[in-house]
Formats: structure tokens, sequence, C-alpha cells
């Protein structure tokens, strides 16, 4: 096969894949033009569009590193949703209890440290007992959803709320703003400089970003270098490749496999411990949409190298705030997540495809 006919391929079934969604929008009885410029407005036709993207991005840029960090050690990690929950409400509870900075900075140390204990089980049967870790993480899902919605019903629950949630932080206790847009007048609030209250209390508040997304992207780039640059990072990636070869050549696999879940775990656990310390405040059940889900697709979109991972971020954040946008229209929410599907589909398929002519 020429490389000229496999692009022909290519652009074909880059062609097949949007013939879908076009007839899925037009069975839902919308006009693609409409729905497209919809969705586009939803996510970024405004401030307040701009600030949820950014809002449903950061948890994704967590838990896709936690995915990622899986797959380049050659393990599938589907448990970053029950990992972000937990890591979630220890650190609502630490929070809580140790207010102020210091329980901000407690509460993220705890949150992923329960994400990285959270994914022991998983670690050591892959390890010691070859269990298959997509087993265990699922079922550690379901043990993650089920204990923290009992606990947040029951010993947890604010006693004042009808909902089962923790009580809200404190202001001194969260996450500061990075940056902060006045709807009403277009004042500009940067990090450290005081705040108007009657903003928050009023609903002008047009745009938010705290420190998070950098935090994020700073932590996806660090783990970057040490994949590449270190002697660790080198037998996680030799087992990913080929665990028997690597173990001949020395890697402790057991070691680095019972390590590499718990690192993953760790980075889903974070991302929960700033959803709670920034843009929710608490703990509350239906905490996470299925970021841990989306985490998935993030992880496989990113391609090879972990910074690939921000872009991903960005484009499932924008496409899940654009949704709801759809929704408006009558368009079933389902459809968004079709689009992402054939995304993934469509990367896949140029990868094979980069992989086909470099053989």
């Amino acid at each position: 096969m020429t490389k000229t006919f496999a692009g022909w391929r290519l652009i074909a079934l880059y062609a097949g894949l949007a013939l879908i969604v076009v007839l899925l929008l037009l069975g839902s009885g919308v006009h693609p033009a409409v729905a497209g410029g919809r969705l586009w407005e939803g996510a970024f036709g405004s401030p307040q569009a701009w600030r949820g993207t950014l809002r449903q991005m950061m948890p994704l840029l967590f838990a896709g590193l936690s995915v990622f960090i899986g797959l380049r050690a050659g393990l599938f990690n589907i448990g970053a949703e029950g990992q972000l929950l937990v890591g979630a409400l220890a650190t609502a509870t630490t929070a809580l209890a140790v207010q102020g900075p210091l329980g901000m900075v407690l509460g993220l140390v705890v949150g992923a440290l329960a994400g990285a204990v959270w994914t022991l089980p998983a670690g050591l049967i892959k390890a010691y007992r070859g269990g298959h870790e997509v087993i265990t993480t699922i079922m550690l899902n379901n043990i993650a959803l089920l204990g923290t919605g009992a606990l947040v019903a029951g010993p947890l629950k604010a006693p004042e709320k009808q909902m089962p949630t923790t009580p809200m932080l404190e202001t001194q206790t969260r996450m500061p703003s990075l940056l902060r847009l006045d709807g009403t007048n277009g004042a500009v609030w940067t990090l450290g400089s005081p705040e108007d209250p009657g903003v928050r209390a009023m609903g002008r508040l047009a745009f938010e970003m705290n420190l998070a997304i950098p935090l994020g992207v700073v932590l996806i780039l660090a783990f970057g270098w040490w994949l590449a640059r270190s002697v660790r990072g080198y037998e996680v990636c030799a087992m990913g490749e080929n665990p028997v070869a690597a173990r001949f050549a020395g890697v402790d696999t057991r070691r680095t496999t019972v390590a590499a879940l718990a690192a993953s775990g760790g980075a889903a656990g974070l991302g929960g411990a700033l959803l709670v310390l920034g843009q929710e405040g608490r703990f509350f059940a239906g905490f996470s949409p299925g970021y841990g889900f989306d985490a998935l697709g993030v992880a496989i979109l990113a391609g090879s190298s972990p910074v690939g991972i921000v872009p991903a971020a960005f484009v499932f954040g924008a496409l899940n705030k654009g949704a709801l946008s759809l929704q408006v229209i009558d368009v079933p929410k389902g459809i968004t997540g079709v689009i992402l599907g054939l995304l993934i589909v469509a990367f896949a398929a140029a990868r094979v495809r980069e992989a086909r002519n470099d053989d």
C-alpha cells in the first residue's frame, strides 16, 4: 500500500466520522451549523463561558495525568474516578479540621496521599498475584463511590443542609484566585489584591481562575522531565514497553508496578483535593460528573507525551461545557460524548498510520 493511498484512506475515515456527527445532529432535529455555533458560544462566547471551560478542564488535567502515568508503565488504571473522590473527601475532612492556610496545604498533601493509598490494593494484587488492574481498579471505583456517598450522607454531613454535603470551607482555607473579573464594571483582581465582597454576593463574578491549572501544568511538565531524564523514569518506560525484557534488564517490576499505580492514584487524588479547595469549596454527593472516566480519553488523546495532556484536557473541558448549551436547543448531552469518542478514533487512526509509515 502506497503512502498516498493510505493518506486518502485516512481522509475518507475523517470524512466518514464527520458525516456521522452531521447525521446524529440532523436526527436530533438540529442543523449542524446551529449546533456548532451553540457549542462554540457555550465554551468560548463570554468570560463566563471561558470560566466554565477552565473549571471543566482543571480536574481533567490531574485525572488525565493519573491515567497517563499508568499507561506509560503498561498499566490501565480505570480507577481515577474513585481515587479522585477519595482524595476530595479526605481533603474536605482535613481542611475542615485544620482551617486556614495550613489546612489548605495539609488538605493537598492528604488528598494526594489518600488517592495513592487507595490504589495500593490494586498495585499489590497486580505485582504479587497477577490480578489485572482493570478489574481491581473498577471494583475500587464502586467502593469509593458508595463509601464516600455514605460518609457524606452520614457522619460528615453538614447538619444545616438538606442535601448530603460537608460544610463549606472558609475563604482563608481555599485556593487563592489568580485572576478575577467583575462582569458589571470590568474590574480585574489579581493574586494578592483585595476583592470587593459584593462581586460574589451579587453574582457579578464573570471570570475566575485559581492556581490549580498552573499547578497542573507545572506538575505535568515535571513528570515529563522526570520520565525522560531519570533512572526511575526509564524503568517505568521500559516496563511499559516490555515487562519481561525490563525484568531481565534488572528492573524490579513488582516495586515499579506498585509505585506507578500509587503515583497514578496520587495525581487523581490531588485533582480531587484541588476541586474541594478551589471551585467547589466542599464535598457533596455527586461530586464528580465522571472526570475519572473522561480522563481515559484525555490520556489516549495526549499520545506519547505528557505535554499532550494539557490540550487534550482543554478540548474535553470545552466540549463538556459547550454541551450544556446544546441542551437548550434539545440536543442530547450524549452527542458530545459521541463527538469525543470519534475524536479519539480519528487520533488513533492517525497514530496507526504514523506507525505503519515508520515501519
